[in-house]
């Protein structure tokens, strides 16, 4: 019975996110600040990462102009408030190991302060002293008091309408610590 941590490297681990809409979807990257995972007998079963909010980026708008507007509402109260919460969490509270590589994660989401369960299939590939993990997290934005333009709270949104869940694509590569 072994148990091994690995330190998550945030060069090589980052989340594409994708939100959608009426009209269409937005999607971007966010940075991964640091983290860690546990195998014990080569089995995924624990860990945790940061997020650094402040590292949100659009990459579906190219005008600059209109790119950094956007940003500046990603980054404000209606969604994410990266001046009081710079980081979101997540912690893993379970890992099934359904077959060969196959997981599914349990844990909890931590963004602007409010903490739900999340679960999703991930994978877990080890090699040696390398392991690398990804998964998709679908995240309802209104449990993280991220209402603007949802349906949930406002009526007669039309066209402008803006989705409740969005996608986190997470990838984490870390390596065995010492």
């Amino acid at each position: 019975m072994e148990t091994k941590r690995f330190e998550v490297v945030s060069a090589e681990s980052n989340i594409d996110w994708t939100g959608k809409k009426v009209t269409g979807a937005h999607n971007g990257t966010i940075d991964i600040k640091a983290g860690e995972l546990t195998l014990h007998n080569g089995k995924l079963s624990g860990g945790s990462f940061v997020i650094d909010t402040t590292s949100i980026k659009i990459l579906d708008i190219t005008d600059p102009d209109t790119n950094a507007q956007f940003a500046g509402h990603l980054f404000s109260e209606d969604f994410f408030a990266i001046e009081n919460f710079p980081e979101a969490t997540f912690v893993i509270t379970n890992a099934d190991h359904l077959q060969s590589d196959s997981y599914q994660i349990t844990g909890d989401l931590t963004i602007k302060g409010i903490t739900h369960e999340a679960s999703f299939p991930g994978g877990v590939h080890v090699s040696g002293d390398r392991v690398t993990a990804s998964g998709k997290i679908l995240v309802d934005r209104t449990r993280y008091d991220m209402k603007f333009r949802s349906g949930n709270f406002f009526q007669n949104l039309g066209d402008t309408l803006i989705y409740n869940e969005f996608e986190l694509e997470v990838k984490l590569t870390a390596f065995a610590t010492l």
